[in-house]
C-alpha cells in the first residue's frame, strides 16, 4: 500500500490528477455547506486513497460533506486541513514502516528519536494520533515480537502521555495485503496494549483488514473497545467502495461503534473504482448512523 505524502505539485504531474481536479466543484476555504450530520463519532478520509487530488481540494470537499479530518499526512502537511476547518486525524511521525517497526529492538531508537521530535509538533498542530506498526515476522515468534513491541511502546508512551497525543499501532491482514505482518490479529494487539497499559497507546482497528483475518467484527470491537483508538474502513473483498458488492454491513458496524460511546475518528481507507469524491460522500452518508 502506498502511504507516502503527496503535494499539489506531485498530483498535478499525472494526467489523471488533471482530469480529477478539472471535475472538482469550486469550493472556497471555510465555506459552510456541510450537510447536517449526526456526528455520533467523527469521520475522516485517508490521504493516500485520493493521491491524484490535491490535498487542499480534498480538504475543501471533505469540509463540504461533513468530514472532520484527513488521515495519514506527513508532518509538513499537518497544517493544511486547518485552513478548511479540519485537522490531520492520524499523522505519520516516524513510527517505522509496515515491514520494519517495533517488533525489532534495533528499530526502537530511531522511532523514539522521531517521536520525540514529531509528537510535540503534533500536539501543537492539534493532531490527536500518530501511527506505528509491529513490523513483519521474518521467522520471529509472536511471543518474541510481542515482548519487543511492548518494550518499544514502553519507551514511547511517556512522550505520548506528556503531549496528549495517542500512538496507534495498526492491525493489518497478513493474508492478502501484507504477508508476514505480525500484528494481524486483535488478540495479539490487545496482549501488547494490556502490557503497555497507557491511556495514550491504542490500536488502530482497521475493519477491512480484520474482516479478512477474523471477522466477528462487532463482538470483537465490543470486547476490546478500551484498547481501540481509531478505525479504518474499506470494502471486503477488494478494498473498494462501501457498497452492496461487498460483505460488511457498514451501518450495523458503525452503530455498534457509536453505541460504545466512541469519541474518536473513523477514517475511510478504500480505493475508489468510481468517481472518488462521490464514493467518499456515499461512504460518509452510510456511516453517519
Amino acid at each position: 500500500m502506498n502511504r507516502t505524502g503527496w503535494t499539489r505539485r506531485d498530483a498535478l504531474k499525472s494526467g489523471l490528477a488533471a482530469t480529477a481536479v478539472a471535475s472538482l466543484p469550486s469550493i472556497a476555504a471555510g465555506e459552510d455547506v456541510a450537510p447536517p450530520r449526526k456526528n455520533r463519532f467523527r469521520q475522516a478520509a485517508c490521504r493516500w486513497c485520493y493521491k491524484d487530488i490535491p490535498l487542499d481540494q480534498l480538504c475543501a470537499y471533505g469540509a463540504k460533506i461533513g468530514l472532520k479530518g484527513i488521515d495519514l499526512l506527513s508532518v509538513e502537511e499537518w497544517d493544511v486541513p486547518r485552513q478548511y476547518g479540519l485537522i490531520c486525524t492520524m499523522g505519520q511521525a516516524g513510527g517505522g514502516t509496515i515491514p520494519d517497526a517495533l517488533n525489532r529492538l534495533e528499530n526502537h531508537a530511531s522511532i523514539e528519536a522521531a517521536f520525540r521530535t514529531n509528537i510535540p509538533i503534533a500536539a501543537k498542530a492539534g493532531v490527536p494520533n500518530v501511527i506505528t506498526f509491529s513490523g513483519v515476522r521474518r521467522g520471529m515468534s509472536d511471543d518474541e515480537g510481542a515482548k519487543n513491541t511492548i518494550a518499544g511502546l514502553n519507551r514511547l508512551k511517556k512522550i505520548a502521555e506528556d503531549n496528549g497525543v495517542n500512538i496507534c499501532m495498526e492491525l493489518l491482514n497478513s493474508k492478502v495485503n501484507h504477508p508476514d505482518y505480525m500484528c494481524d490479529h486483535t488478540a495479539w494487539g490487545v496482549r501488547v496494549m494490556e502490557a503497555v497499559n497507557s491511556p495514550n497507546v491504542k490500536l488502530l482497528y482497521d475493519i477491512y483488514h480484520m474482516q479478512i483475518m477474523e471477522g466477528d467484527l462487532i463482538a470483537t470491537v465490543r470486547a476490546n473497545f478500551q484498547w481501540m483508538g481509531h478505525f479504518h474502513t474499506g470494502g471486503v473483498p477488494g478494498r473498494h467502495e462501501l457498497d452492496d458488492t461487498q460483505e460488511v454491513q457498514w451501518d450495523g458496524v458503525m452503530r455498534a461503534i457509536a453505541a460504545l460511546g466512541f469519541e474518536g475518528y473513523v477514517a475511510h481507507e478504500f480505493v475508489p473504482l468510481r468517481d472518488p469524491l462521490k464514493s467518499l460522500g456515499a461512504a460518509v452518508d452510510l456511516c453517519d448512523v
